[in-house]
């Protein structure tokens, strides 16, 4: 196989690998209220609340919340649909990286900075809303792991298009 053949089987296994972890992210977000019923058993079964008990307490605050938003404001919840639909729409967008990498590398550029963006994003709203600071590390963390992929993916763009000949020159066009 050619290095660029490999380069760009490369770049598509990245990619396949970061748009099913943003699809993944985004489908949670639409089944919330009985995700974190769920979660919550799950966890008990496990017997979190003894080893973890400050995570429990987190998680079932915030079925608390979700049961009672969803029982009196369950139009609340149409922000979280909206929030699943943008990580399905952001993952369409690295179709393009996908098709043609060199000419798309900047969709990978735009998924590093909001990647980037992450961050203070966590640190200014989870202290406004209450957010226990571990779980704003937790929600930082996707900024960071999300990030991995995308600068391994740019890397090897980068080396594709040293690979990559340049188009010829336009001819000049004569009147």
């Amino acid at each position: 196989m050619s290095e660029r053949r490999a380069l760009l089987r490369g770049i598509r296994v990245w990619l396949i690998a970061f748009v099913v972890c943003l699809v993944l992210s985004g489908a949670t977000a639409f089944p919330l209220v009985h995700e974190l019923r769920w979660t919550e058993d799950l966890l008990r079964s496990l017997s979190a609340p003894e080893h973890l008990p400050a995570l429990m307490d987190w998680i079932e605050r915030v079925r608390q919340g979700l049961d009672a938003t969803d029982e009196k404001y369950p139009f609340v919840l149409y922000g979280t649909d909206w929030l699943a639909f943008a990580h399905l729409v952001i993952a369409v967008a690295f179709y393009g990286p996908y098709r043609d990498p060199v000419r798309n590398i900047w969709v990978i550029e735009f998924g590093m900075i909001a990647c980037a963006g992450i961050i203070p994003l966590a640190l200014v709203c989870g202290p406004i809303r209450g957010i226990p600071f571990w779980w704003t590390v937790i929600d930082m963390s996707f900024g960071v792991f999300g990030v991995i992929p995308l600068y391994v993916v740019r890397q090897k763009i980068k080396r594709l298009e040293a690979l990559t000949p340049a188009p010829p020159a336009a001819a000049a066009v004569t009147a």
